[in-house]
């Protein structure tokens, strides 16, 4: 078989829960909607790690943060500040402080699009990097248009593009990806070599007040009741009230479905410049999310550092994931509800393209699933980690490790699917916790690097400021910060 176009669609702070497809009668998403009525949706596709950069860095490389070495999501090492700042560059959302020069976290680590590059893939970026350096062209990428940092104003992005930066006053930045990525369709869709394009959009990244998003949408949402989203108190850990506190649920959660509708209407427009083309069934169109997203849900804005210490909830962990394809995908509209982690990809497109998976990466190809077969990745475990906090999830349990010394938490998923009532402690578990805990500390133990494992690290998710160890070597230029409860930092990812 002819190897196929990708387009890989990635939104930023999606929570699975977040789509019509899913079972949200109150959010509207066709374009989302029709890629899984049309081809697969994943039901329980699980993020690395709650948190942007750490996550994306796993779908690219296949491996664990740990082993990759981004464990945070990146407060500095996308821009050279000095650079810019000789530029004359206005920073409307005050993002730079933290800046020093740009670091390539994954040079020297094999990623899927180095791998499709190296088989003659045209590989091109519209969207979000964030996992460092975001002014070079990196892995493979030939066609390079990103955003400076993790997260901008909506009509004020910082584009990159040809090694320079500008912030476009006025223009949504998602209309902007959108319409760089139908460009990059137009141009390649006619070349004889297969071609690979990321779209990484920022949304529904905050922020979310009205005048982040366009008004049809923020009107379209204005009387919503948000009967979909638990309406509880917030958090006792929570580290974004009164930011994003449940004060503010109607403003928040409004601007957050307009953000989501908005870049929907953008899926539409890929769509149908690849039907323009005449390359859509040719074409595996994936959809997915970076990390999670807790909108009230546990009492909680935000995902895995929406509180502290960090949490590993459900809607924190979960994502969106659904692919269109019909030379492969076998009754179409299918929900797949095996769990499959995000350093799964990897390996698919690996098998996809007919080429060896690198060794070394825990996960599996889930390509049989596209044909209506399990997924093959044997015993059914999920494992992620935010720093010093682990988890080890099956179909049925979930134990959490704060290392080192908690608090940790158990749950019984069949009866307590909302992970509400915490079994950690019980003398009853203890087997189940002690046999738990053995499965975890092996699994890292064969997919940590020592040198960059989380646990021995600093981590408090309040953002990395260079790779794991130079804290050491350079205290007069890497000053980590404190962390407080309630303060938010300005755009953490």
């Amino acid at each position: 078989m002819p190897r196929p176009n990708i387009v890989f669609i990635l939104s930023d702070d999606q929570g699975a829960w977040a789509m019509g497809c899913a079972g949200n009668r109150e959010i509207l998403t066709p374009n989302m909607d029709r890629i899984a009525r049309e081809g697969l949706r994943f039901d329980n596709f699980f993020c690395a790690s709650p948190v942007c950069s750490p996550a994306r860095a796993s779908l690219l490389t296949g491996m664990m943060p740990s082993r990759h070495g981004i464990l945070d999501w990146l407060r500095a090492g996308n821009l050279d500040k000095q650079r810019f700042a000789a530029q004359g560059l206005e920073n409307p959302h005050g993002g730079y402080a933290d800046e020093t020069e740009p670091i390539a976290y994954l040079d020297g680590q094999p990623t899927y699009v180095s791998m499709l590059r190296s088989i003659g893939y045209t590989c091109a970026l519209s969207g979000k990097w964030h996992m460092g350096d975001s002014v070079r062209p990196q892995q493979g990428f030939s066609d390079w248009y990103t955003i400076g940092q993790g997260g901008c104003w909506y009509y004020h992005p910082d584009i990159v593009e040809n090694g320079n930066i500008t912030v476009r006053h006025g223009e949504y930045v998602t209309e902007l990806i959108t319409r760089r990525a139908v460009e990059d369709i137009e141009k390649l869709a006619g070349k004889k070599e297969p071609f690979y394009l990321s779209v990484h959009y920022t949304a529904p990244h905050s922020p979310w007040g009205k005048e982040h998003h366009p008004k049809k949408w923020i009107d379209h949402y204005d009387a919503c009741p948000f009967e979909s989203v638990p309406d509880v108190p917030d958090h006792p850990d929570m580290t974004t009230g009164p930011v994003y506190g449940t004060s503010r649920r109607r403003e928040n959660l409004r601007g957050y479905f307009a953000a989501i509708s908005a870049m929907d209407e953008g899926v539409g427009d890929i769509l149908a410049a690849l039907e323009r083309a005449g390359i859509l069934d040719e074409t595996l169109v994936i959809f997915a999310g970076d990390n999670g997203m807790c909108m009230g849900h546990h009492g909680i804005w935000g995902k895995g550092n929406g509180t502290f210490p960090m949490n590993m909830y459900d809607p924190s962990v979960k994502v969106p994931f659904m692919l269109r394809w019909p030379k492969m995908v076998k009754q179409p509209g299918r929900v797949v509800t095996d769990l499959v982690s995000a350093c799964d990809l990897y390996p698919t497109l690996c098998e996809l393209t007919g080429e060896k998976a690198p060794d070394g990466l825990p996960g599996h190809s889930f390509l049989n699933a596209l044909s209506g077969g399990k997924t093959g990745r044997g015993q059914v475990v999920i494992y992620d980690e935010y720093g010093p906090v682990r988890m080890i999830r099956t179909e049925d349990w979930k134990l959490i490790r704060r290392y080192p010394y908690g608090p940790n938490e158990l749950y019984d998923l069949q009866n307590d699917p909302g992970e509400e009532n915490n079994l950690f402690g019980l003398k009853e578990h203890e087997v189940r916790v002690m046999e738990m805990t053995r499965e975890l500390e092996r699994f890292f133990i064969s997919n940590s690097d020592p040198a960059l494992d989380g646990v021995r690290q600093g981590v408090t998710g309040s953002g990395q400021l260079c790779r794991p160890g130079v804290y050491a070597t350079r205290p007069e230029v890497f000053k980590p910060r404190p962390v407080t409860r309630r303060e938010q930092p300005p755009l953490k990812s």
